[in-house]
C-alpha cells in the first residue's frame, strides 16, 4: 500500500457500540444502587472466568490493586520488593504505597522484561514480593522468575496491565503466581474507563482482600456487626464502572484477537529490515501486543519519519529510575540502557487495519 491513510494513533480507547452499553447504563445509573453491588460481583466473576483465574477481586484502579497486592503478600513498611524501571509510574509507585524500598533489577535489552539472573542478584533477606510487569503485552520469562521465587519462598506479583489475554507456557498470564494485576484503565486492551482487577492465587485472600478495598470492612458484612481490625483504604470498584466491564466482556476476545493477528503480521514481515529489531520473549511467550515495540537505530530519525507519515508512536514511559522520587533505588542498569535507547512503540491495535499495517510495514521498509 503506497497511499497514507488517515493518522493512525498509537492508542485508541474500545467501548462496544452505543446499542449494546447504554441501556446497561441506564439501567444501573437510576436502578437506585450506584455504588459496589450485585453488578461488580457478577463482573469479578465473569472477569475472572475470562482470565481462566477464578478468585478475582475489583479495584477502582490497578493501581490500588497492585497495592493491595502488596499488603497481602505481607510487604511492610521497610522491606524490599525487587521490580522494573520499565514501566509505567504506578507499579513503583504502589510499592511506595506499601511504604517498602523499590530494588531495581536489570531487564533483558532484547524484551525490556526483567532478567531472571538480574533478579537473583538483587535479593536480599529482606526481600518480601518480586513484582515482574509484561512489557507492551509479551510474557516476561516466568518460568525461571517462579523458581527463583519458589526456592527463596518469595510471592510473585505479575503487573500483568499490558498483557490481557497473553498466554504463557500455554496457560493464561497469572496462573502460577500469588497475585496477578489487571489494568481496565483507559487505553488498556479493555477498559471501564478505570479500573484494576487482582487475581489471587489462595482463595483465603478474597476475604482480606475485600477489608482492604473498604476502610477494613467487608461491605457483605452488616455494616454495625463487624469490628474493624485492618487499616483499609476506599479501592473499591462500582456498579457503573462493573456494567462497562460487563458490557465489554461480549466484545473483549475479538478486540484483543485484532491485536494478536496485528502484532503476528508485524512479526513475519518486519524481519531483516536494515537497522531494525523486533522485541521477542522466550519461547513459551504469547504475547497480547498492547503495543508493538521495535528497536532501531536511530530511533530519534525513525520517530520524526514516522510521524511524518502519520503513524503514532511514542516511547509511552520514562524509565521510571530516572524520576527524584526514586532517587534512593539509583543504580547500574546497562541492559536497561540498551533496551531504552533503541526502543519505540508503533500501534498495533484494533484499529489497525489489513491496509494501515501494510502502509506501516511499507515505511519501514522504505528506511529512514
Amino acid at each position: 500500500m503506497s497511499h497514507m491513510p488517515q493518522p493512525i494513533p498509537l492508542f485508541k480507547v474500545f467501548l462496544p457500540p452505543e446499542e449494546a452499553l447504554l441501556p446497561r447504563l441506564r439501567d444501573v445509573l437510576y436502578g437506585g444502587q450506584i455504588s459496589e453491588g450485585q453488578p461488580v460481583y457478577d463482573f469479578e466473576r465473569r472477569f475472572g472466568d475470562f482470565v481462566e483465574l477464578p478468585h478475582v477481586l475489583s479495584f477502582y484502579s490497578g493501581t490500588a490493586a497492585l497495592h493491595t497486592a502488596l499488603i497481602l503478600a505481607g510487604v511492610k513498611p521497610g522491606d524490599e520488593v525487587i521490580s522494573t524501571a520499565m514501566t509505567a509510574e504506578p507499579t513503583n509507585m504502589a510499592i511506595r504505597h506499601a511504604r517498602a524500598r523499590v530494588v531495581w533489577a536489570d531487564v533483558d535489552p532484547r524484551s525490556g522484561n526483567l532478567a531472571p539472573a538480574a533478579i537473583s542478584a538483587r535479593l536480599t533477606e529482606r526481600t518480601k514480593a518480586i513484582v515482574v510487569v509484561h512489557y507492551g503485552g509479551i510474557p516476561a520469562p516466568m518460568r525461571a522468575i517462579r523458581e527463583i521465587a519458589r526456592v527463596r519462598g518469595i510471592p510473585v506479583i505479575e503487573d500483568a496491565a499490558h498483557a490481557l489475554g497473553a498466554r504463557y507456557e500455554g496457560r493464561p498470564i497469572g496462573d502460577e503466581s500469588e497475585y496477578t494485576m489487571f489494568s481496565l484503565q483507559a487505553i488498556k486492551h479493555m477498559t471501564t474507563v478505570d479500573g484494576g482487577m487482582l487475581a489471587c492465587r489462595n482463595p483465603d485472600d478474597l476475604p482480606r482482600g475485600r477489608k482492604v478495598r473498604w476502610f477494613g470492612i467487608d461491605r457483605q458484612t452488616p455494616r454495625t456487626e463487624v469490628d474493624v481490625d485492618v487499616v483499609g483504604y476506599k479501592y473499591h470498584m462500582n456498579n457503573v464502572n462493573a456494567t462497562i466491564g460487563l458490557v465489554q466482556l461480549d466484545f473483549i476476545g475479538s478486540v484483543i484477537a485484532r491485536h494478536v493477528a496485528n502484532g503476528r503480521y508485524f512479526d513475519g514481515q518486519l524481519r531483516g529490515i536494515s537497522g531494525l529489531e523486533l522485541c521477542m520473549g522466550d519461547e513459551a511467550a504469547e504475547p497480547s501486543y498492547w503495543f508493538y515495540t521495535v528497536l532501531a537505530d536511530r530511533r530519534d530519525d525513525l520517530s520524526r519519519y514516522l510521524t511524518e507519515h502519520g503513524i503514532g508512536n511514542s516511547l509511552a514511559h520514562r524509565r521510571n529510575d530516572l524520576h527524584s522520587v526514586f532517587a534512593d533505588s539509583r543504580c547500574e542498569l546497562p541492559g536497561l540502557d540498551a533496551f531504552y535507547s533503541r526502543m519505540l512503540h508503533i500501534p498495533c491495535g484494533w484499529w489497525v487495519s489489513d491496509d494501515d499495517r501494510e502502509f506501516i510495514v511499507d515505511r519501514l521498509r522504505d528506511g529512514w
